[in-house]
């Protein structure tokens, strides 16, 4: 049984977290703050605290992950830690994730952030895909139109897993 991971488990994480786990996935999703822990357990997801700030607090779960999904496209927060988010955070994940069994790789390129902060997110991405030869998707689905985000998402899954 595949294994999911999604850092940023709201509400799109938690529809995404359910619709795999129809699938047959074992899912775990994040919350920077205990509170949101319920939510992510009712959803049918196991709940886990990890802050993409603090990657150490993400690396620590991903050791029988197949699948990371980095769902942060609309992401709060204070300006640069948000931007790091997408440029610094994002590139030493993806170099650290080189060297687990984690076999793919999908980056939420669309949502409320600036077009220029997922833009160099989504950059960061597909030069580890070519880098390291971590298979990637970067999907740029409207989060906004939340079936046609989660059927893009299990799309992107289903490719990588496929390759």
């Amino acid at each position: 049984m595949a294994r999911a991971l999604i850092v940023g488990c709201g509400c799109r994480g938690r529809k995404l977290g359910r619709a795999l786990a129809e699938r047959g996935w074992q899912v775990r999703g994040t919350t920077r703050a205990e509170a949101g822990k319920a939510a992510i357990a009712e959803a049918g997801i196991e709940p886990a605290l990890a802050d993409p700030d603090r990657l150490a607090s993400v690396l620590e779960l991903i050791d029988d992950v197949a699948v990371v999904f980095w769902l942060l496209g609309s992401a709060r927060g204070e300006g640069d830690a948000t931007a790091a988010l997408h440029g610094p955070r994002l590139e030493r994940l993806l170099e650290e994730i080189v060297d687990t069994p984690v076999r793919g790789f999908v980056y939420e390129g669309g949502g409320a952030l600036a077009a220029e902060i997922r833009a160099r997110g989504a950059g960061a991405v597909r030069a580890a895909e070519a880098r390291w030869r971590i298979p990637a998707q970067v999907i740029e689905a409207d989060p906004t139109e939340p079936a046609g985000w989660c059927a893009e998402m299990i799309d992107a899954t289903e490719r990588l897993l496929s390759r």
